[in-house]
């Protein structure tokens, strides 16, 4: 029986179909094949979604943290990947620091370890290197967001933990960072993908080859970063990509959102005061 080590798992909305093929296409693209990922894993609500490599896990409906613990449950890794449908690859992800990645959470089966660069984590270096990649401790009292939905390995089991019931994104973040916090695990993080063109939070070698992806949606909408993206699909010369292409202009052009509907209206100071204070 092939080796269990670390599965990937895309977590995924129903309303956010639209993005799903353009996921497929840029992880296709540039996410190696030949490392030693033992499983891939798609998480959808209800829809069907069918695209080698990866494996289609119905949650069900319901809240963000219900959702994504009942897909957790269904698989078998100890340890996992987490992105999510709207993190195109924007450069080449290379298979060697991606196998460093795995030898590393088998040695040390870290409870939680982050890929990628942004400039709230501040980090505390140690004299280990992943491919080129320093290797570094979260400072965990002086890093924001030690809870994210980004690039990240996680203990499944550590990751379910920090699923409360009936939790929406934004409230798992900011509630679970408050969590983490207080339990002040080790959390490891390298610069292997650099989030939204960051720069290395690391003092890495000059021969680390950074790769990186664009989160293309903000409340719903394709956001400034997608039309690079679009861009590509339509000098493929491949009619479908084309056609693809063509919805996500529009929708971008319209702005609508990404199940077809025009962006809500901003809401009020007082509905957003009364929306912060029920969290």
């Amino acid at each position: 029986m092939p080796e269990r080590t670390i599965a990937i798992v895309v977590h995924a909305c129903d309303r956010y179909e639209l993005l799903y093929q353009g996921f497929a296409e840029f992880f296709t693209q540039r996410w190696p094949l030949d490392t030693r990922i033992s499983g891939y894993y798609f998480l959808t609500e209800e829809k069907d979604y069918v695209n080698a490599p990866f494996k289609n896990i119905k949650t069900g409906r319901g809240e963000w943290s219900d959702r994504l613990k009942r897909g957790l449950e269904q698989i078998p890794e100890s340890y996992i990947l987490y992105l999510q449908e709207d993190m195109w690859l924007d450069k080449d992800v290379p298979a060697e620091a991606i196998n460093g990645v795995i030898d590393f959470t088998l040695e040390k089966q870290p409870l939680l370890f982050k890929l990628n660069s942004s400039e709230v984590y501040k980090t505390l270096p140690t004299d280990r290197f992943i491919s080129d990649f320093r290797l570094a401790k979260l400072d965990n009292q002086k890093s924001e967001y030690l809870m994210s939905h980004q690039a990240s390995v996680w203990n499944k089991d550590f990751l379910m933990a920090q699923l409360e019931p009936c939790e929406h994104p934004w409230r798992n973040e900011r509630k679970g960072t408050k969590r983490l916090r207080k339990l002040n695990p080790d959390i490891y993080h390298i610069d292997l993908l650099s989030e939204n063109g960051k720069p290395p939070v690391n003092d890495n070698k000059p021969s680390a080859r950074l790769s990186g992806y664009c989160t293309v949606s903000v409340n719903a909408s394709l956001n400034e970063f997608a039309p690079k993206f679009i861009g590509q699909l339509k000098t493929t010369g491949d009619s479908e990509k084309m056609i693809y292409a063509g919805k996500l202009q529009y929708n971008f052009d319209h702005q609508l959102t990404h199940d077809g509907k025009p962006k809500p209206r901003k809401e009020s100071l007082i509905k957003k005061l009364l929306k912060k204070f029920s969290s």
